[in-house]
Parts: structure tokens; sequence; C-alpha cells
């Protein structure tokens, strides 16, 4: 049976991860609602890929931006489950609209934050995939942060599986605030160590590759910056970013993890428009590394790693 880690002091890092990747998941929503709010030009390609016009995705945009930005403000102050659920298929959705419309694969990737700290979000609160697609708490009574949904997910074995009492143990499971204390055990905690390592090793390779490719936008940023030879400098940051990405795969070390968030977050500041509402809505960025910071400070990968293999 796996050791509960809430004794070892793990607790106290999931107590921290939760609010960071909630905060996180919540700028994504609203840095990305604002975009629509002030309808942004570019987005009339995303809306081009379902066949939408020129003049039907400048109305839409507003409607899209407001039901962003309303969806974050609940994450922010009644955080129930359908909310990060619902931004990890919208974040997915929205970042394949780019390679879909013609751009480079990469910025899919580079987005990985927009999606994977959601994911993460979920899985630090005990939900894993089970059935038709439903998530269920995966301990008992407290564990992973499923106290409130429990209870639901116990009225679903009461019932049978079936019929409308069934129905309604998923929509109250659904509609359960996450627990902002949750207490994670071995395997639940191991998981979310690997959703942030692939979700950082993602975003941080989707970038330098963009650097590679020499975006742009990035020129532009390295220009405005005052680097007289602006190639160059992609060339730099895209290696040291794929670099970084393979060490944080291969074995995260607190130090890289703490330097990389400064980089990120001073990085994101520098784009030629709509400064502040880009660095709001790459919040999962920033978020996925900082909460893999606290994820490692009690325990080390291994261990997790070495954990999750005897639970399976």
């Amino acid at each position: 049976m796996m050791k509960d880690l809430s004794g070892s002091g793990l607790t106290v890092s999931a107590h921290r991860m939760h609010y960071i990747l909630r905060i996180a998941a919540a700028m994504c929503f609203i840095g990305h609602g604002a975009f629509g709010i002030i309808t942004k030009p570019i987005w009339c390609n995303y809306f081009a890929v379902f066949g939408i016009g020129h003049d039907m995705a400048y109305t839409l945009m507003p409607v899209v931006g407001t039901l962003d930005i309303t969806m974050g403000l609940i994450l922010l102050f009644y955080p129930i489950r359908v909310v990060p659920a619902w931004l990890i298929i919208w974040g997915l959705v929205t970042a394949s609209m780019r390679p879909l419309s013609g751009e480079p694969f990469a910025e899919l990737i580079e987005r990985a934050g927009n999606f994977g700290v959601p994911l993460a979000l979920l899985v630090l609160a005990g939900g894993v995939t089970r059935g038709a697609g439903s998530l269920v708490g995966a301990g008992g009574d407290g564990a992973g942060g499923t106290r409130g949904a429990s209870s639901a997910m116990g009225g679903v074995a009461g019932a049978g599986g079936s019929g409308v009492a069934a129905g309604m143990s998923r929509v109250r499971f659904w509609f359960s605030r996450l627990d902002p204390d949750p207490q994670p055990d071995a395997r639940t905690f191991s998981r979310v160590v690997l959703c942030l390592r692939i979700v950082v090793f993602l975003l941080l390779v989707g970038h330098g590759w963009l650097n590679l490719i020499e975006k742009k936008g990035l020129l532009q940023q390295y220009t405005n910056l005052g680097f007289s030879n602006p190639a160059n400098t992609a060339l730099f940051a895209g290696l040291f970013e794929i670099l970084a990405a393979l060490a944080i795969l291969i074995r995260p070390v607190r130090p890289l993890l703490i330097a990389l968030f400064i980089w990120k977050m001073g990085t994101e500041l520098f784009y030629p428009k709509y400064e502040v509402f880009e660095w709001v809505e790459r919040g999962g960025s920033y978020g996925a590394v900082l909460a893999l910071y606290f994820a490692i400070g009690k325990t080390s990968v291994e261990e997790t790693s070495s954990q999750h293999k005897l639970a399976i």
C-alpha cells in the first residue's frame, strides 16, 4: 500500500501548487479573453478554419472573449472542476488553430502551458479518467483533494452506476469545488510531477523551435531590445531553450527551474504589441515551471518515480 505523502511534508507543496496552477490557468483564460474583447485581427485566420467569414469573426470575438474572462474569474473565486476540464479542451483547440491556419506546428506545442496546467491541476485534485470519459476521485475521503466529490461518486456505486442517480452524481462531481488543500498520495503526486515535466519540456521546445526558424515576431523583439544581429540572438536563445527542455525532461533541478521561471517571465514581456495581454495569457508557462519547482522541493524525482512504479 502506498504511503500518504502528507506525512512527509508534501501537503504544503501541494497547497502551493494548487494555487499556482489555479492562478496560472485563470491567467490563460483572462489573457485570451482580452484578445477577444479587443478583436485581435489575426483571430480571423482561426475562425476561417471553421469557415467563418471576416465580419462574423469580428462579431463573435467579444462573445468568445467574455466567456473566457468569465471562466477565468470563476476559476479564481469559485474553482469548480468543470472549468479547468473545459480549459484543457479549449486550450488545445485554440492552440491547434495555429498550425491548422498555416502557422508552424511549434506554435501549438509552445502553448502546452495553456492546456497542460489545467490538466496538472485536475491530476493534483485526484482526477483520473474512468469509464466513458468522466473524471472521478483517485482516492477515498480527503485523498487528492476530492473530499467534496467522493460522496458524489459514492452515489454512482449506490445506484448501480445507471439511471438518473448516476447522472446526477456525475453532475455533482463536475460542479464540485476543487479542494485548495489537496492531499495527494505517492501515485498522484508522481503523476503531477510527470505531467509538469512534459508540459515544461514542450513549451520550451516549442519556443526554442520558433527561435531556430526565426519567427518574425521574435526577431522584432530582439531588434527592439537593441541586438544588432537578431538572427544570431534567436539561434542562441533557441539552442538554450531546447537544451534546457531536455534537461527538465531528464532530471529537473531547482536552480535551473528558477532560472527558467525568470527567463519566461522576462521574455514574454517584450512582444511588440499587446505586451500586457500576451504576458497574462502566457501564465501557464510560468505556472508550470513554478509548480514543478515546488513539486521537486520536498521529494526527488527518482523517489516519486520509483514510488509510482511500485504502486503500479
